[in-house]
């Protein structure tokens, strides 16, 4: 087993060759996911609508 404090250098020497994000990244990234979370939102209330319109169709035969 490795010695917890060799371990934590390891780690923290590791992290130092991380690529971090910019803020511009991270606003890009950010303003991707919200977008992309309301289209899928808008998509599935209208198949969401839809189907309740067929159903309430179908029942009414």
């Amino acid at each position: 087993m490795k010695n917890p404090v060799n371990f934590l250098k390891s780690v923290r020497d590791e992290m130092k060759l991380v690529t971090w994000p910019t803020s511009k990244d991270i606003s890009k990234y950010t303003n991707t996911v919200i977008v992309t979370v309301l289209l899928f939102a808008a998509f599935f209330a209208v198949v969401d609508f839809g189907v309740g319109e067929l159903f309430d169709l179908i029942m009414s035969l």
